[in-house]
């Protein structure tokens, strides 16, 4: 069992609620600039059409010169490139003004019409208007002439402008901040998940007088760790005192068992050699002998998930481990007609953990492949290089393991329906996994090339829980 990794800062609460922030205030911050952009557009339209038709109905008053010289004054007071006039003949022909001729499109009925394209041009033939937008006029003048007065709408796209700096600058005078801000407040939270993440892998990896770390902040991890605490408590003692009335019922039981076969030896030692008496006495001596055995698996096991046992884990060389164990169990299969063959690299990782009791292990999963194989057939013991850690394999070409019983046959007293035929009592790979989880290495069952099992010990320390 994989637990998350915490160092990815992006699927944090505090991420995704600074991610949540910032887009609910760019999308209120948008439709906030767009109502007020609309707002202001509107009014300052409303103003520009309002100023033009004043100073039409100004300019409507005079003639002659005196409406030459009213509009050059009125160009003293206008803002270049905002206002401009022209005024033409009764014929259209340009007299005067920044207008050189009348826009196109423009219709002369006294009336402010919007134009998409003014150009206004001085005598200079300077662009004094953008030709982007305008209100224009054109109106008839007392004496017969045509004014034409011209407003640019460049102040609108001035406002726009005005506005997207303000959205702009407020967005990023709230994000930074915020980025700053969850950078530095997600760093004591993420200590303290780590922490608790560490207690949470020695309990998955059988530790359970493990706790889960608390501060003083009395927050919600606080809360919940603590929750979680009461839970372990309460498991551990549970635990405890199952695994202490097994452990007693072996214990106890192993003793008046011994005398029992002490008994029945001297009375198989009396009785006659061949008579139906000592038959039976055999009988007993040997459902005897498989009782002991049984209660010294489970005292083994026990043992093992002891994890005091690790203060004396030292660094060893697998390569001469698997050498013995190839050379104690050659004659073993030799017997039973099996081909055993070891494949090794030149040089192996090293590995930490206790010798013996490795030994131990890798020797009962050649045992099981051993006893299981048929005559003729054929079993692997290989060492592995994966990455730099160790991988050792079993490999044989017996009947193999069912994929619906690969995570049972570890279990205390199971026994896969294809070994019922074969001598045992089902302790075998549970010791097994005693080991394997003592040492915070992995085991895994499958297929091998040879048609049978493939058993998998994964030396790769990823569940150690602190000694």
């Amino acid at each position: 069992m994989s637990l998350p990794n915490p160092s990815k800062g992006w699927r944090s609460s505090s991420s995704r609620l600074l991610a949540l922030y910032s887009s609910l205030f760019v999308i209120w911050s948008g439709i906030l600039m767009g109502v007020m952009y609309y707002e202001v557009s509107a009014y300052l339209d409303n103003l520009a059409k309002h100023s033009l038709m004043q100073r039409q109905h100004l300019f409507s008053r005079f003639s002659g010169e005196q409406l030459v010289d009213a509009l050059a004054v009125s160009m003293t007071f206008d803002i270049r490139g905002i206002d401009a006039y022209g005024l033409f003949d009764a014929r259209q022909r340009y007299l005067s003004g920044a207008l050189r001729y009348i826009p196109d499109g423009l219709p002369l009925d006294g009336r402010i019409h919007t134009l998409r394209d003014c150009d206004a041009s001085d005598d200079s033939g300077e662009q004094t208007l953008p030709a982007d937008s305008c209100d224009a006029v054109a109106t008839p003048t007392l004496d017969g002439r045509w004014l034409v007065l011209v407003r640019d709408n460049g102040s609108l796209f001035a406002v726009t402008r005005i506005i997207l700096h303000a959205l702009f600058w407020g967005v990023t005078l709230t994000i930074v901040p915020g980025i700053v801000g969850w950078y530095l407040l997600r760093r004591r939270p993420l200590r303290r998940i780590r922490a608790i993440q560490a207690s949470a892998e020695a309990i998955v990896a059988g530790d359970l007088s493990r706790r889960l770390p608390l501060s003083n902040r009395r927050d919600e991890l606080d809360m919940l760790a603590a929750i979680v605490n009461a839970m372990l408590e309460r498991i551990e003692r549970l635990m405890n005192e199952v695994k202490g009335v097994c452990d007693n019922i072996a214990h106890d039981l192993r003793t008046p068992l011994t005398r029992l076969r002490a008994q029945l030896y001297r009375m198989q030692q009396q009785a006659g050699e061949g008579s139906p008496q000592a038959m039976q006495l055999d009988l007993v001596l040997a459902e005897a002998d498989t009782l002991m055995a049984r209660f010294r698996g489970l005292l083994r096991i026990s043992e093992l998930e002891d994890r005091q046992r690790r203060s004396g884990f030292v660094q060893l060389d697998p390569v001469p481990l698997l050498q013995e164990l190839h050379e104690f169990y050659l004659p073993l299969a030799e017997d039973d007609g099996l081909v055993f063959q070891l494949h090794l690299p030149t040089s192996l990782p090293p590995l930490n953990g206790d010798r013996a009791l490795l030994f131990e292990a890798v020797a009962n999963l050649l045992s099981n492949s051993i006893k299981f194989t048929p005559p003729g057939g054929a079993v692997i013991l290989r060492g592995v290089n994966d990455g730099g850690h160790t991988r050792i394999e079993v490999l044989d070409s017996g009947p193999g393991i069912p994929e619906a019983e690969r995570e049972a046959v570890f279990q205390r007293f199971y026994r896969a329906e294809a070994g019922n035929q074969k001598s045992g009592f089902g302790l075998g790979l549970s010791i097994v996994a005693a080991i394997v989880s003592l040492h915070g290495f992995t085991l895994e069952v499958g297929s091998s090339e040879l048609g049978g099992a493939r058993l998998v010990l994964d030396c790769r320390e990823s569940l150690i829980p602190q000694a």
